[in-house]
């Protein structure tokens, strides 16, 4: 009997063979930039996909300030932060925290679709975001990778 024997791979943070990707943001849409980042900081995108482990890429984002919210958002959405003392809490829109910290709507936008665990935090630091267009990961040879989203 002619019997085949398959083992289950289990992947793990030492065994994973993580790529670098770069992406340009500029044009792209916030939210669609977001789930696609997420997929591929996660590893679901890849045959070997592991829940419980770290076993995704690394993705550095250029041009942070340049991304696209649609509609009315850019003035109607919100972050809303407490700084603990009464009379504390600091709301700003999307246009002023573009202008001020444009790497922090990006990764809050990514952070929010990753998981709210221990992993989701290790996985979140493989996540580099740059306001302009250069970064300081060229040594590691990242691939150049488009996210097919209407560009305006």
């Amino acid at each position: 009997m002619n019997t085949l024997s398959y083992k289950t791979v289990s992947v793990n943070k030492e065994n994973a063979n993580k790529k670098w990707y770069v992406i340009d943001a500029e044009g792209q849409i916030l939210g669609r930039l977001a789930t696609e980042v997420a997929m591929i900081l996660r590893g679901k995108k890849k045959a070997c996909f592991t829940p419980h482990s770290d076993c995704g890429d690394n993705v550095i984002i250029i041009n942070a300030e340049k991304v696209v919210l649609t509609g009315t958002k850019m003035d109607d959405k919100y972050y809303v932060r407490y700084t603990g003392y009464p009379g504390g809490q600091r709301i700003r829109s999307v246009r002023e925290q573009l202008q001020r910290k444009p790497i922090a709507v990006v990764e809050h936008a990514v952070r929010g679709m990753l998981p709210k665990t221990k992993l989701g935090d290790a996985i979140f630091k493989n996540l580099y975001v740059y306001e302009g267009p250069e970064h300081k990961q060229q040594a590691q040879q990242p691939i150049e990778l488009k996210i097919n989203t209407i560009k305006k």
